[in-house]
């Protein structure tokens, strides 16, 4: 069964960044006190629950309780912070990235079968 996998530390962050040159990883920052992000967090989960790539590592960093690692992610990849968040990322990469009410079940579906 697929699941999140949460980060904390600053050295899963490297571990990470570093196996997206082998695999697909989505990372999806979320914050623990926001309801858009319960809601777009939810809409992960149901992609989670219905057929997900297998071929992808899913990444969980919740912002408020990991914020060095939230701010190292946001300056490695050139990506502006926001949250709820999702990145792809392929070869040390943001792909793709979708923030707040555009973090959808539809949308992670097209982007992770290469409809988006």
């Amino acid at each position: 069964m697929t699941q999140w996998r949460e980060i904390q530390s600053l050295d899963e962050w490297q571990n990470v960044l570093e196996q997206s040159t082998e695999k697909l990883v989505l990372l999806f920052k979320h914050s623990t006190t926001c309801p858009i992000s319960a809601n777009a967090f939810a809409e992960c989960q149901a992609y989670i629950a219905g057929e997900p790539r297998q071929d992808v590592d899913y990444v969980l960093v919740k912002v408020i309780e990991s914020r060095p690692v939230s701010n190292q992610i946001a300056a490695d990849l050139q990506v502006k912070h926001e949250s709820p968040q999702t990145v792809l990322l392929q070869n040390k990469q943001a792909v793709w990235n979708a923030s707040h009410w555009s973090i959808t079940k539809a949308s992670l579906v097209d982007v992770l079968n290469g409809n988006a």
